[in-house]
């Protein structure tokens, strides 16, 4: 049995042991693309048909973390709008992606097709509010990175990691692409624009291993003359009230 038969088994034994009245139910993440390591925990989405049962939850199953995301089926419309926002569309790619485990009605066939769709029309587009933050947050990052002297590698590590995560901001923004964090940052990076993100990921490498700055200020230069270029004097910012 290999590594991606084995998840799915437990994956299932779960879902029939702790969810016996499921509407449905779906293997994502790494397990289902096949790509799991001995460590990787089960994401499993799960659709119910009660209400109040939506929520989000960490077990452990046979010796096995496993994240649960639990859908009343009647939110689960309201749910993607709000995964949707966040830009990173997570569970909808588990809906889309993942190995179907149990769906005796149809329901999860329906709930898979509203995700694809969702994922399809791509994330909401920012606003010019939310372009002008971007640009100026990235640039002051930028300025900072450069500025940082080599000997305070904490200071210059802390804002290479900060920079490369606005820069992939707003690169996947301008191509209407979603984002990530973790480990999907460089992956959805790379799926937005392989050569820009590249440039991004090789860059922030370079600061880790080397310390030198030069190669990711010059692709987030290359990020930043998309999206109108660095802004520095001239931003304003009304404070929340």
């Amino acid at each position: 049995m290999t590594d991606q038969e084995s998840a799915f088994a437990q994956a299932r034994r779960l879902v029939s042991s702790r969810f016996p009245h499921a509407l449905g139910a779906v293997l994502g993440g790494s397990a289902a693309q096949g790509c799991a390591t001995s460590a990787s925990d089960l994401d499993v989405a799960v659709l119910l048909p009660d209400p109040d049962t939506s929520r989000r939850e960490v077990i452990r199953h046979e010796g096995r973390p496993v994240e649960l995301f639990v859908n009343a089926l009647a939110d689960v419309p309201k749910f993607f709008a709000w995964d949707r926002a966040r830009r990173r569309g997570t569970v909808l790619f588990i809906y889309d992606q993942g190995l179907p485990l149990l769906d005796p009605h149809g329901d999860l066939s329906r709930t898979r097709a509203e995700a694809r769709a969702a994922l399809a029309a791509g994330p909401p587009p920012l606003t010019p509010a939310e372009w002008e933050q971007g640009r100026y947050g990235l640039t002051c990052l930028m300025d900072d990175l450069v500025d940082a002297p080599p000997a305070c590698r904490y200071e210059q590590l802390s804002l290479a990691d900060f920079t490369l995560r606005e820069a992939a901001h707003l690169l996947t923004a301008h191509h209407n692409a979603w984002a990530g964090t973790g480990k999907w940052l460089p992956r959805r990076l790379l799926s937005a624009d392989p050569v820009r993100g590249k440039a991004l990921l090789d860059g922030h490498q370079a600061v880790a291993e080397h310390g030198g700055p030069a190669p990711l200020a010059a692709a987030v230069e290359q990020v930043l003359d998309l999206v109108g270029g660095p802004l520095r004097e001239g931003y304003a910012h009304r404070w929340p009230m």
